[in-house]
């Protein structure tokens, strides 16, 4: 499931209106081309909604959830448990937003395993730590994936590829071993998902493991050195862009020996530089929740999902109703503005339709 990246390089986005494609390049695929064609269907307006998740509180959708999955002003929702209810109920939900999206529409969880479980029937039940080697990792995935495609959700933020240290946040939730074991493991839960149906999403990149305290609750620092990060925390991240991960969730903390000004979320060094340069990695990248405490410390949600778009996100996570209303106006805003970040959403936007194309 490897995507497109560096798609559409110098040729500008309208405002309103779709653009005309361009001439394809001697040698593009037909996968490009397809990309190119669908974002260039788009209206700006269009492809700004597929760099937004939405969410809601209701257990059945709300109206403005379905005007704007109609009106293709965002990529897809995030649910929890408030919203699905018992199994008819999840199949109800979610087949009620993918006919008010056209079909294609990103459904995610959080389907971690054990007390992370969005869909509180579907596995794993243990949770990482707990669900042994590599050989059984994959077939609880499988099997989770098999359960989640079933009552309609397509793409699942898990797993933790973070490797823990001892009292680290992130030690009851991230896989047990060593760092090679850890990647491993994260490489059958990816495989497994993809085998149940399900798009797998890789987090918290650049590494969560040594972090204090969670970024949903509080600014933290990792100040772990570089060649540390390459020898223990990116080694998962690695095997997961090796195994082709289609996402990888980008975290809030601040890495000063990666960036010592910017969040992971909205720093260019380690979205573009870091992930998709260095490691090669060419699928969605997807923020944390654009609403955690280590965000809002730096600033509103517009300007944080903004930011995170400047630094080369796909995706903006979004579990507060209310902040598609901040963030989409900002968002169209700068692009009408700018060539240059129309260009940036126009990439993204063709990766997102990539996604969403493959899972349907």
């Amino acid at each position: 499931m490897a995507l497109i990246a560096g798609l559409l390089i110098g040729s500008g986005a309208g405002d309103e209106a779709g653009t005309e494609p361009g001439r394809a390049a001697s040698g593009e695929d037909a996968r490009e081309q397809a990309s190119r064609r669908a974002v260039d269907r788009l209206s700006l307006r269009q492809q700004v909604g597929q760099l937004l998740v939405s969410s809601f509180d209701e257990a059945a959708m709300p109206d403005y959830i379905r005007r704007r999955l109609r009106a293709r002003e965002t990529a897809g929702v995030i649910l929890f448990g408030r919203n699905g209810g018992p199994e008819a109920g999840w199949r109800r939900l979610t087949r009620s937003l993918q006919r008010a999206a056209g079909e294609g529409a990103l459904i995610m969880v959080d389907q971690e395993g054990g007390q992370v479980r969005t869909v509180s029937f579907v596995g794993p039940a243990a949770g990482q730590p707990f669900q042994g080697e590599a050989g059984a990792v994959g077939s609880e995935a499988r099997a989770a994936g098999q359960q989640l495609r079933s009552v309609g959700v397509n793409v699942n933020l898990a797993p933790v590829a973070d490797v823990p240290v001892a009292g680290g946040t992130m030690a009851p939730r991230a896989f047990a071993g060593n760092a090679a074991e850890i990647a491993a493991s994260t490489r059958a839960s990816i495989r497994g998902l993809r085998d149940g149906g399900v798009a797998a999403t890789a987090k918290h990149f650049p590494g969560l493991g040594a972090a204090a305290v969670n970024t949903d609750d509080a600014s933290t620092t990792i100040g772990v050195p570089r060649s540390t990060m390459e020898e223990r925390e990116f080694v998962p991240f690695q095997a997961a862009v090796a195994e082709g991960v289609p996402l990888v969730m980008v975290s809030h903390a601040l890495y000063p020996a990666l960036d010592p000004e910017r969040i992971a979320s909205q720093s260019k060094e380690i979205v573009t530089g870091l992930l998709r340069r260095d490691m090669g990695f060419e699928g969605v990248t997807v923020t944390d929740s654009i609403e955690a405490q280590a965000v809002l410390d730096r600033s509103g949600v517009a300007a944080a999902a903004e930011r995170s778009v400047d630094a080369g996100v796909d995706l903006i996570l979004m579990t507060g109703s209310a902040s598609w209303n901040e963030a989409f106006p900002q968002l169209l805003e700068r692009a009408r503005r700018s060539p240059a970040f129309r260009q940036r959403v126009r990439e993204s936007a063709a990766r997102v339709l990539e996604l969403r194309r493959l899972l349907r």
